[in-house]
């Protein structure tokens, strides 16, 4: 009798660690399944583990969000009104002081620091995403992006206003021979590729001196990225220009939608954009063909960021 009752209990005691076990694993893959995040109008947040199918997430505010990356293990959202949040999953967000009430716009990670830059000129960085420490821009011009690129922050915005820094804390003016706008910049092919109004191209070998290269489209870019050889950028009325040959020669695609592009991503072999009314697109043949998916939104989705 007490060998049955030992079996029983020892049976008992299994089945419950089993069962402890599965439950753990089962809240680590709802985590982890967190790969791409998108930010828009209204404190939208949505996540998603294939850029395909969208889940809306609680961020905590009513402002506009800007942009979002992923770097050092934390996602980091801007955007209107000073606003900073950050998650260590995609899910769960945090507000953070800014110390600044301007809407900002950009944000990259390089050098173990975060920079983001928005209007007037305004520039904040931060070793965490945390603690933030404003930094003098010498440009009231708006700041519309920036990124961390062959050791050199670049700075871009309004009037053609371009700006380097080896450390994000002190700011050099570069002269970039337009007036329009610019957007984005990216590092492709060994060159400093900045996009923006009316189509301009920039490229620039050292991110000090700069080129206008021959436009590609009058329409505004506001998004572009670069991987496996290719280029992809998106704009205004559904804009979608690429080339699959390290720029040789460009395409235009067929986007499917008349509505503004901001942002487009890359990851798990995939291209995603956002945009005007929740416009999600994807591509997963290097720009050729897009896919409208389903985001659950109709807010305007302003950035986007793959978790790698």
């Amino acid at each position: 009798m007490k060998k049955i009752l030992h079996i029983i209990l020892i049976t008992i005691i299994s089945l419950t660690v089993i069962s402890c076990s599965s439950s753990d694993d089962s809240e680590t893959t709802t985590t982890s399944s967190v790969s791409f995040v998108a930010v828009g109008t209204s404190g939208t947040l949505l996540t998603s583990s294939d850029g395909t199918t969208w889940t809306s997430r609680t961020s905590g505010t009513s402002n506009h969000l800007q942009r979002v990356i992923y770097a050092n293990s934390t996602f980091v959202t801007v955007g209107n009104s000073g606003t900073i949040l950050t998650s260590s999953d995609g899910i769960s967000w945090t507000s953070r002081t800014s110390g600044t009430t301007n809407t900002l716009y950009g944000i990259t990670y390089g050098n173990s620091t975060f920079v983001t830059v928005g209007n007037s000129g305004t520039i904040l960085t931060s070793s965490d995403g945390t603690t933030w420490t404003s930094r003098t821009s010498g440009t009231a011009n708006d700041l519309w992006g920036d990124n961390y690129i062959n050791s050199i922050f670049v700075a871009v915005g309004d009037s053609g206003t371009i700006l380097t820094s080896s450390d994000g804390t002190s700011w050099d003016n570069r002269t970039s021979g337009t007036s329009n706008g610019l957007q984005r910049v990216i590092y492709a092919n060994s060159d400093f590729i900045v996009v923006g109004d009316a189509g301009i191209i920039l490229r620039s070998s050292d991110g000090t001196s700069w080129a206008t290269l021959t436009p590609l489209t009058t329409a505004n870019i506001y998004g572009s990225y670069y991987v496996n050889s290719s280029f992809v950028m998106v704009g205004e009325s559904g804009t979608i220009i690429t080339s699959l040959n390290e720029g040789s020669d460009w395409d235009n695609r067929t986007s499917g939608t008349t509505n503004r592009l901001y942002k487009v991503t890359y990851g798990n072999s995939t291209f995603v954009t956002v945009g005007l009314s929740g416009t999600v697109l994807t591509s997963s043949d290097n720009g050729t063909t897009w896919t409208s998916r389903t985001s659950g939104t109709t807010e305007t989705l302003h950035g986007i960021a793959y978790k790698e």
